[in-house]
C-alpha cells in the first residue's frame, strides 16, 4: 500500500519448532526460496522477516542461485536427464501435481509446480523439443494460459543430488556415534527418501552455511519492532531446552543450537554493524518521538447523534489532511454513499502515492478516500496527516483478503461414485453379481485382443474380470465399515434376494419422501419479485472475490426464490468457505421483495455472530435486522417480537425458539437454517412442516446423511462450495495420547508465532481442574475459560476478549463448535476426541486454519487399546482427510462408519449395508423419478439393460500413456458412465489436455461408449462388428420400427440379412477401426438412433 512500486518481499518462518520431526508446508518453503532467489537482485525494496527467522542459518547463496533451471519454448529437452535433475533439486515425483515442489511425467508431457510460482505448468514435448508451456489449475488439472518460459527454482533449501546425499551421510556418521542400521535418518537418505524435519540438519549438507545478512547489501536499513530483543532471547532459551530434551536420542541425534542459529549475542553483533531503527516504548531512555499515534475513533453511527457528527467535527478542527482507507471497491462505494448521506464528500484517489501528490495550487487533497486494506489507522504530526480505516469508523471489524481463485465446482454425485479411493481389498459392488473385493487392474489378451480388466474377488476365491468398458456397472461400496461389508458368492442367489428386498423398501421410502415433495409442489409457494440489479449492487460490497462454486450457489438460490414453488436447497461447504454470503444474498433478495427472513442457528453464540454479520452487511440498506437470544433482556425480546409481528423487522436471527408457536411473523418468506445437524428431532419435525410452506435454505459443513441422501435423490437441491479461499492451508492433524510434552510443544508452536490456541475439554465439572493443569504446564500462556453454564454477559465478554487477543488460550467446551471466527487461532487441541462424532470433529477442526498460516489439530485420546473400533475409525478418517473441502467426502465416510441407522431408520440401514450406499441411492433416484412421472419404478440396473458392443479391437488406456492405476480406473469409470456424447467429448478434450494425444486403443474405447449410447435406447442386446461385417442382436421388444429393418434388407439384400427372429447380419469388408465404427454408426442411424452430435 505504502511502498508504491517498491518490491515488498516476505521471508516467512518455517512454522515448526526447533528439531520437529516433520517438515514445513511446501507453500512456506516455496515462498522462502523465491525470496532468497530474488533478494540479491533487489536494489531497493522492503523485506519483512520474523526475528527468530533472522537468527536461522540458511543455505549459501550459491545453492539457491546455482540450482535454478529455465525451460523455454523451442529448447532441446532430454526428459530422462531433466527428471534426474528435478529430483536432485528436491522436486517430488508424484502421480498428480497438487502443491509447490511436485512434478509428474506422462509420455511427452511433464507437469511441474515450480517453487515461488502461484500455479503449476504443463510442458509438452515434440520429440526432444519443448513444443508448448501452459499453466494449469491444480484442482481440475485443466490447462489455462500459454507462456514462453518458466523458471524452476530448487525445491528444497538444500541439495539432494547423489553426491550431496552421500556427503550428508558421511557427515552424519562423522558427527554422531550412530549405528547406521538403526538410524532412520541415515537409512532414509540412503534409500533416496527425504525424511521429515531434515531442515534441522541443514549444516550437514554444506561446508559453510549463510545467514540472511549474507543475502543483504551492507547498507540495508534494519527496522526492529518493539520486543524483538526479548523474542530472540526467549527463542534461544526454548531452543536450548528442546536440544537438552533430545540430545541423547541415538536414533535421531540433533545438532547443537549454535550450528542452526545465531545466538542473541551474535545477532546483536551483526545488527550493530548495520544502520538500524529500533521501535521502543516512550519510557525508554533513548526514545525519540517518531511523530506517530493511533487514529482517533470516529464512529459514523453513534447513538443519539446525527450520522457522521464526530467525523465532521474532526474535519472542521483538524489542520492536516485525512485519507479514508476502504477494504475493497465495494466497501469504498458503500462508504462514499454513507458519508454522502451525512453531508461529507471525500475525493476518490488512486492510492497512497496519489494522495501524497501536491495539487497545482501547491497543497494536496484535504479529504480523500482510496482502496487500501489496513488493519487500523494512524496519525502523523509532521506533516499533519490522518489515515482512517473502517475500524475507526465502524468499531471492531475483522477482514481478510481473498484473491480470485479459478476452479471448477465438484459434482456431488461423482464424489460418491468416484473410484479413486479404492485400494486393494476394498469392497466394491457389481450390479449383476453383488459385493466383492477389488483386486486391481490387469491387462490380458482375449481372442487375440489386448484388453484391461478390473478384478473382483468373491466368496470361495472366485474371480470376476470386468472389461473396462463395462465399469458403469461397478461402484465403490459404502454403507458400513469395509470389514463388515458382505461378500457374495458368484452365481449365488443371495445378491438377487438382497437387491429385490432393497428395491421394495426403496419404493416405500420414495413414496414417503414424495408425499412431502408433492405437498410442497401443490402448495406452490409464491414467486418472489427479485430485483436482480439491487442484489448485484448489494453483492458489490462483498469484500472478497466470489469463488466459482459460490457464484453458482448464489445464482441457483436466486433462481429458486423467483420460481413459483417453495425452495428447499442445501448449501454444503466446508467451514469458512463462504456459505454465509449465499445466505446474505438470499436474505437481501427476500427482504427487498417485501418479505421477512428467519435465520435459525443452533447456539446463542452463533446467533450473536450471525446477527453482527447481517447487521454489518445490511448497515447501508433499508433492511432492519434483530436477534432473539439469551443475551437479550425479556423486555428487549418482547419489544422485538411485537415489531416482528408488525412487520418492522425484516431479518430476525435466533435459536430454535424462533420455531415456537407463539412467535408471529407478518409475512415470512424465507427460513435460513445453519448447521441443521445440530438441531434435535422435534425441531427438525417443525422444520419439516415449514418446508412445504416457505422457502427453505439450509447451510451445513458436513451434511448429515439424511440430508445428503435427500439431496442425492433430487428432492432437495444441493449446492456444493468446495473451492477454498486463497492461501488457506489444510489443517495438519495429529492423533496422540495425553502427553504433557506433546501438549506443551503444541502450545509453544502456536504461541511462538503470536497465535492463539483452543483447548477443548467437554466436561464443565472438571474444566477448572484442566485450567490449573494447563497453567502449570505452560506458565507463560494467558488462559481464559468459556462454557455454556456461564452467565450470558460473562460468556460474551470472554469471547470478545479472546477475539481481541487479550488472552491467547481458550479452554472451552463445544460451545465454540459453530461460527466463531478467529483468524489468529490456528491450533486446536481436542481432549478425549474419541467421544465425538465425525461431523462434530470436522466442525471443531474447522475452527482453526482460517488464515494463511499452517494450522494444527491435536486429537487427544486415551490409550488406543481402550477406545472403540468405531472411534478409532472416525479419528483415522479425519486425519486422512486433511484436504480442504473435505466436508462432503466426510459425510459419505460417516455413512460408512455409522452404517446408516440415522439415515432412514434402522430398517433402511440394513438394506444399505446389504447393497451399498451408491447402489441404494441409484435405486432411490430411479424410484423417485418414476413415481414423479407416474410410472412404475424400473429397478433393473443390470447389464441386461445395456448394449454390449464388440469391435474386435484393443480398447483401453495403455499404461505407458497413463501409468497411474488410480487415474486410469477413475477415467475408465467416467467414460463408461458418460450419459451422452457431450460428456464423452469433454472427457476426450480433458484427457488430451492432461496426458497428450489419445492412442488408438483409447480412441476405440471412446467409440465403444459412443456406440453403446446410440444402441441402448433402441433395445439392442449386442452389437458385434469384425473384419467381415457384423451382427446386431435385438432384445425381446426392441424400440425399432420393423419396417426400417425390412426396408434395409430389401434395398441391400447382399449386405443386410435377417437371421432368425432377433438378429440382423451385415456382410461388409471392414478391415480397420475407422470402417467398423463408421459402419456401426450408419446402421444404427438407419434403425432410428440419433447420430452423435
Amino acid at each position: 500500500i505504502f511502498a508504491g512500486n517498491l518490491p515488498v518481499l516476505h521471508f516467512p518462518d518455517w512454522e515448526t519448532l526447533p528439531y520437529d520431526a516433520f517438515s514445513p508446508h511446501p507453500q512456506i518453503v516455496s515462498q522462502r526460496i523465491a525470496t532468497l532467489y530474488r533478494l540479491p537482485d533487489v536494489k531497493h525494496g522492503v523485506l519483512v522477516v520474523p526475528m527468530t527467522t533472522l537468527m536461522q542459518r540458511i543455505a549459501p547463496r550459491s545453492h539457491i542461485t546455482g540450482s535454478g533451471l529455465v525451460v523455454s519454448k523451442g529448447q532441446k529437452y532430454n526428459l530422462a536427464a531433466e527428471q534426474r535433475r528435478l529430483e536432485a533439486s528436491g522436486y517430488r515425483h508424484v502421480p498428480q501435481v497438487a502443491e509447490p515442489g511436485d512434478f509428474a511425467v506422462r509420455g511427452a508431457l511433464i507437469d511441474i509446480f515450480p517453487m515461488g510460482t502461484a500455479e503449476p505448468y504443463r510442458i509438452e514435448l515434440f520429440d526432444d523439443e519443448v513444443e508448448s508451456i501452459r499453466s494449469f489449475d491444480p484442482e481440475t488439472q485443466r490447462s489455462q494460459q500459454q507462456v514462453d518460459k518458466v523458471d524452476l527454482l530448487p525445491a528444497r533449501e538444500f541439495p539432494l543430488t547423489e553426491q550431496a546425499a552421500k556427503e550428508f551421510r558421511d557427515n552424519l556418521r562423522e558427527r554422531f556415534p550412530i549405528d547406521v542400521r538403526r538410524c532412520p535418518l541415515y537409512q532414509d537418505m540412503k534409500e533416496g527418501v527425504t525424511p521429515g524435519g531434515i531442515e534441522y540438519y541443514l549444516p550437514l549438507f554444506f561446508e559453510h552455511t549463510a545467514t540472511l545478512f549474507d543475502y543483504l547489501a551492507n547498507d540495508a536499513l534494519f527496522v526492529l519492532g518493539e520486543g524483538t530483543g526479548e523474542a530472540s532471547e526467549a527463542f534461544w532459551t526454548q531452543t536450548a531446552e528442546r536440544y537438552d530434551q533430545r540430545a541423547h536420542d541415538i536414533e535421531r541425534p540433533v545438532l547443537p543450537p549454535t550450528e542452526l542459529y545465531l545466538s542473541p549475542e551474535q545477532l546483536r553483533e551483526q545488527l550493530n554493524k548495520r544502520l538500524r531503527v529500533e521501535v521502543v516504548d516512550s519510557s525508554h531512555e533513548h526514545a525519540v518521538a517518531a511523530g506517530t499515534q493511533p487514529a482517533p475513533e470516529l464512529p459514523l453511527n453513534r447513538k443519539g447523534e446525527e450520522p457522521g457528527t464526530s467525523l465532521r467535527h474532526f474535519l472542521e478542527n483538524y489542520p492536516g489532511r485525512v485519507l479514508i482507507a476502504a477494504d475493497s471497491a465495494g466497501r469504498r462505494e458503500a462508504l462514499i454513499e454513507t458519508l454522502a448521506s451525512a453531508g461529507l464528500k471525500p475525493e476518490n484517489v488512486e492510492g497512497w502515492p496519489a494522495f501524497l501528490l501536491p495539487l497545482p495550487a501547491g497543497e494536496g487533497v484535504r479529504f480523500a478516500i482510496t482502496i487500501a486494506s489496513l488493519e487500523q489507522g494512524f496519525a502523523l504530526t509532521k506533516p499533519a496527516l490522518t489515515v482512517l480505516t473502517e475500524r475507526e469508523l465502524f468499531g471492531e471489524r475483522v477482514r481478510t483478503e481473498r484473491r480470485k481463485r479459478r476452479g471448477a465446482a465438484r459434482d456431488p454425485e461423482s464424489i460418491i461414485r468416484d473410484l479413486t479411493e479404492l485400494s486393494e481389498g476394498s469392497p466394491i459392488v457389481h450390479v449383476d453379481h453383488g459385493v466383492g473385493r477389488y483386486h486391481g487392474l490387469v491387462s490380458m489378451e482375449l481372442g487375440g485382443m489386448e484388453g484391461e480388466f478390473l478384478i473382483i474377488e468373491y466368496a470361495k476365491g472366485d474371480k470376476l474380470y470386468v472389461p473396462v468398458a463395462q465399469l458403469g456397472l461397478v461402484s465403490r461400496y459404502s454403507g458400513t465399515a469395509p470389514e463388515l461389508a458382505p461378500l457374495h458368492s458368484l452365481g449365488g442367489d443371495a445378491w438377487e434376494r438382497a437387491r429385490k428386498k432393497a428395491a421394495e423398501k426403496v419404493r416405500d421410502v420414495a413414496a414417503e419422501l414424495l408425499a412431502i415433495y408433492a405437498q410442497r409442489e401443490a402448495r406452490g409457494g409464491q414467486a418472489m419479485p427479485i430485483d436482480r440489479q439491487l442484489v448485484e449492487e448489494f453483492g458489490a460490497s462483498f469484500p472478497f472475490e466470489e469463488t466459482p462454486d459460490q457464484e453458482q450457489a448464489i445464482d441457483a438460490v436466486l433462481a429458486d426464490l423467483a420460481a413459483p414453488r417453495a425452495m428447499d436447497r442445501v448449501i454444503c461447504g466446508d467451514v469458512g468457505f463462504g456459505k454465509t454470503e449465499v445466505a446474505l444474498r438470499a436474505a437481501f433478495a427476500t427482504a427487498t421483495a417485501g418479505k421477512q427472513v428467519a435465520v435459525l442457528v443452533p447456539t446463542t453464540l452463533l446467533a450473536q455472530q450471525h446477527y453482527s454479520n447481517f447487521a454489518d452487511r445490511f448497515a447501508d440498506w433499508p433492511v432492519k435486522v434483530d436477534v432473539l437470544s439469551r443475551f437479550r433482556s425479556s423486555k428487549e425480546v418482547n419489544e422485538a417480537l411485537k415489531r416482528l409481528a408488525d412487520g418492522q423487522i425484516d431479518v430476525i436471527v435466533g435459536t430454535h425458539k424462533l420455531l415456537q408457536s407463539d412467535i408471529k411473523f407478518k409475512n415470512l418468506g424465507l427460513v435460513v437454517v445453519d448447521e441443521e445437524q445440530r438441531f434435535g428431532v422435534r425441531q427438525k419435525e417443525q422444520l419439516k412442516k415449514l418446508r412445504a410452506e416457505v422457502d427453505l435454505l439450509t447451510m451445513t459443513a458436513t451434511p448429515i446423511p439424511r440430508t445428503l441422501n435427500m439431496a442425492m435423490s433430487g428432492l432437495r437441491d444441493l449446492s456444493l462450495i468446495t473451492t477454498p479461499p486463497a492461501h488457506r492451508m489444510a489443517v495438519r492433524t495429529f492423533i496422540s495420547a495425553w502427553d504433557p510434552a506433546t501438549i506443551r510443544e503444541a502450545f509453544q508452536r502456536e504461541l511462538q508465532r503470536g497465535g492463539q490456541v483452543f483447548f477443548l475439554h467437554n466436561e464443565v465439572q472438571t474444566i477448572e481442574r484442566t485450567l490449573r493443569e494447563l497453567e502449570e504446564l505452560v506458565p507463560d500462556a494467558r488462559i481464559g475459560v468459556a462454557h455454556g453454564q456461564m452467565a450470558e454477559r460473562e460468556l460474551e465478554k470472554v469471547m470478545a476478549d479472546f477475539h481481541r487477543q487479550r488472552f491467547n488460550v481458550l479452554v472451552c467446551t463445544t460451545i465454540i463448535e459453530t461460527g466463531i471466527d478467529i483468524p489468529t487461532a490456528n491450533t486446536i487441541i481436542i481432549n478425549r476426541a474419541d467421544r465425538f462424532g465425525l461431523a462434530q470433529l470436522h466442525q471443531l477442526r474447522g475452527r482453526v486454519g482460517r488464515s494463511h498460516h499452517r494450522a494444527y489439530a491435536y486429537l487427544i485420546v486415551p490409550d488406543r487399546k481402550s477406545i472403540t473400533a468405531d472411534a478409532e475409525k472416525r479419528l483415522e478418517a479425519l486425519a486422512s482427510l486433511e484436504e480442504l473441502g473435505a466436508g462432503f467426502t466426510l459425510a459419505t465416510h460417516d455413512l460408512e462408519i455409522r452404517g446408516a441407522g440415522e439415515l432412514l431408520g434402522d430398517e433402511q440401514s440394513g438394506q444399505i449395508q446389504e447393497i451399498g450406499f451408491g447402489l441404494y441411492t441409484e435405486l432411490l433416484d430411479r424410484a423417485v423419478r418414476a413415481l414423479k412421472s407416474g410410472k412404475v419404478p424400473d429397478f433393473d440396473l443390470t447389464s441386461e439393460h445395456e448394449t454390449e458392443v464388440e469391435l474386435h479391437l484393443p480398447a483401453l488406456i495403455p499404461d505407458d500413456y497413463l501409468p497411474d492405476v488410480h487415474a486410469r480406473l477413475t477415467l475408465y469409470k467416467r467414460i463408461a458412465s458418460a450419459r451422452n456424447d457431450d460428456h464423452l467429448r469433454d472427457l476426450q478434450v480433458e484427457m488430451i489436455d492432461r496426458f497428450g494425444l489419445l492412442p488408438e486403443p483409447t480412441k476405440t474405447l471412446f467409440a465403444l461408449s459412443s456406440l453403446k449410447l446410440m444402441a441402448t435406447p433402441l433395445g439392442i442386446r449386442k452389437l458385434d462388428f469384425g473384419a467381415n461385417g457384423g451382427r446386431i442382436t435385438f432384445r425381446e421388444k426392441p424400440e425399432v420400427d420393423p419396417m426400417a429393418i425390412i426396408k434395409l434388407v430389401q434395398r441391400l439384400p447382399r449386405v443386410y440379412k435377417l437371421e432368425g427372429q432377433d438378429k440382423l447380419r451385415i456382410t461388409l469388408d471392414l478391415p480397420g477401426a475407422t470402417e467398423r465404427i463408421r459402419s456401426a454408426q450408419e446402421v444404427l442411424v438407419l434403425l432410428g438412433a440419433r447420430r452423435p452430435g
